[in-house]
């Protein structure tokens, strides 16, 4: 990896970016510069070597790479007071913010420019994120260019940008769906007896596991089920309890609201 990176707005996600960057052997740490108010909070990509600072307008400079990791209300914003540096037949600008769309951030740059939005998650920090991308005016190799940046922090694939928002929640809300339920699953493992580190680390292992399973096998999740819910058996009693109460029902409507908050 070659770019030189600005990430303006180093949050929680943009922080999980940089540090999936920075475990790729192939990427220095002086390739990149971060940007957030309080810069106390990034001392420790400071420390790696990082370039860290509070002026968007310097740390974008000398940027191959443009990553907006700021929240939705502030991008327009943020695109007005970039757009007189940005070198617009040199840099990519890249979105992180739910519900901005491609014309509205070149509306707020007053010029076409190569953009992207993309939706990581924060497993970026570990180099696990699904990332959902799609772009305005990108080559084919700009494309790959950024399909690969964001494979190094897990896995990419390109989408319509109608689905971005659906991505949001499939893919980084999602992963605090799947959490509040390994929380639930601990829970109850304790009330039948284990101590909470026990659990966790049952349930950790389990839920890798499970997805595994999923990814390398290839299977339906019924059919992995099927396997193991033999008749009058322990698990197909649990389930058969588990729906009773609205699991799966709880799941989409969740999914629904959290889409519809979006939406509005």
């Amino acid at each position: 990896m070659n770019q030189t990176i600005a990430i303006i707005g180093a949050g929680n996600l943009g922080q999980a970016i940089a540090q999936g960057l920075l475990k790729n052997p192939d990427f220095r740490a002086e390739q990149l510069a971060l940007t957030r108010r309080n810069t106390a909070s990034l001392k420790e990509f400071e420390d790696k070597g990082v370039r860290v600072m509070q002026d968007n307008i310097r740390a974008i400079h000398d940027a191959d790479l443009i990553i907006l990791g700021v929240k939705p209300y502030n991008v327009k914003h943020i695109l007005t007071e970039l757009a007189p540096t940005i070198r617009r037949e040199e840099q990519i600008l890249v979105s992180l913010a739910t519900g901005i769309t491609l014309q509205e951030m070149e509306e707020a740059l007053g010029f076409s420019m190569t953009t992207f939005r993309a939706m990581p998650n924060i497993a970026a920090d570990i180099q696990e994120s699904i990332t959902c991308i799609c772009h305005s005016g990108a080559t084919t190799d700009q494309e790959k260019e950024i399909q690969e940046l964001f494979d190094h922090i897990g896995q990419s694939i390109s989408i319509d940008e109608g689905l971005m928002e659906a991505a949001t929640v499939l893919g980084a809300c999602g992963i605090a769906y799947v959490l509040r339920f390994m929380r639930a699953m601990i829970q109850g493992g304790i009330q039948i007896g284990f101590d909470s580190h026990t659990a966790s680390q049952i349930v950790n292992q389990t839920v890798k596991g499970a997805a595994e399973l999923m990814i390398k096998s290839k299977l339906h999740p019924e059919a992995a089920i099927d396997k193991v819910t033999t008749p009058k058996g322990c698990t197909i009693v649990g389930l058969n309890e588990m729906e009773h109460h609205g699991f799966s029902s709880s799941m989409v409507r969740g999914v629904l609201a959290s889409f519809q908050k979006i939406e509005k």
